[in-house]
């Protein structure tokens, strides 16, 4: 199980209603701020059981010109015989443009290593990657990119971001990710509003419910799609993330949270 990409890894296939990309490739953070911190507990399906596997925790910190995300996901101590997670993700977020200009991801599942660093320089549209096993047997490639280009984690925080008062269910979001040295546009599905969802032991929510399409491989089938429920407010929080695996399935649902922009608005 690809614990930590539950969350956050997807890309998109083509479809016939597209919102034009945001002008100049820039987005004003209203959704968040440093301090943030939220935690994700991870459940994994296995013969129709949820199997509690472990947590992601996002933590936002900041300077005067970047936003420094990070994301640590481990499985528990008692699943780590059945598959070991040890994660860790870093992105660093142009404050004036919302994109990223540096990014990290060293994972750790199972047997599976993979060390990836990139410097993306979207002004040049290049990228220097490092990317391997680990840092030392990383290959340095100089890699071409497009315009408005996002990382793993950075596309996140852009979606949260997203005016969905303009959208009507069935709306297409398009952006695209560099992931793997490869870039791939995003279709994330504009579903609607979904109210009275409740969480447990956080509360019930007014939500916008958004699908985006999966990457394809070893984690998740062709064709799969992965369901996002999100808080209607300025926070754009997301509470849980459903997704088919490759074999069984597996959710995220939103545990804890402290330090964000606005209050959270529970429905009483």
């Amino acid at each position: 199980m690809a614990f930590v990409a539950l969350v956050f890894l997807f890309t998109g296939a083509k479809e016939p209603t597209d919102i034009p990309d945001y002008d100049d490739c820039v987005i004003e953070n209203t959704a968040f701020r440093a301090g943030e911190k939220i935690v994700y507990k991870a459940y994994y399906n296995w013969k129709f059981v949820w199997i509690p596997a472990g947590e992601a925790v996002f933590d936002i910190k900041e300077n005067k010109e970047h936003y420094e995300i990070t994301v640590i996901g481990k499985t528990y101590k008692g699943y780590d015989a059945f598959f070991r997670v040890r994660d860790y993700f870093h992105s660093v977020i142009d404050k004036k443009t919302m994109y990223p200009k540096y990014f990290v991801r060293i994972v750790e599942e199972g047997n599976y290593r993979k060390f990836d660093s990139l410097v993306l320089h979207q002004d040049q549209l290049t990228a220097i990657s490092f990317n391997g096993k680990s840092r030392n047997t990383a290959k340095r490639k100089v890699i071409s990119i497009q315009e408005c280009t996002h990382d793993l984690l950075s596309v996140l925080y852009f979606m949260r971001n997203m005016n969905v008062s303009k959208f009507k269910p069935g709306d297409m979001i398009p952006t695209k990710i560099l992931f793997d040295e490869t870039i791939y546009p995003i279709k994330v599905r504009y579903e609607g509003n979904y109210n009275n969802f409740e969480i447990k032991d956080l509360g019930t929510f007014n939500t916008i419910k958004v699908i985006p399409d999966l990457v394809s491989g070893n984690v998740f089938k062709d064709g799969n799609r992965m369901n996002v429920w999100v808080t209607n407010d300025a926070n754009k929080l997301p509470l849980l993330i459903e997704s088919p695996l490759s074999v069984g399935s597996a959710k995220a649902v939103l545990k804890s949270y402290s330090g964000l922009r606005y209050k959270l608005k529970e429905i009483k």
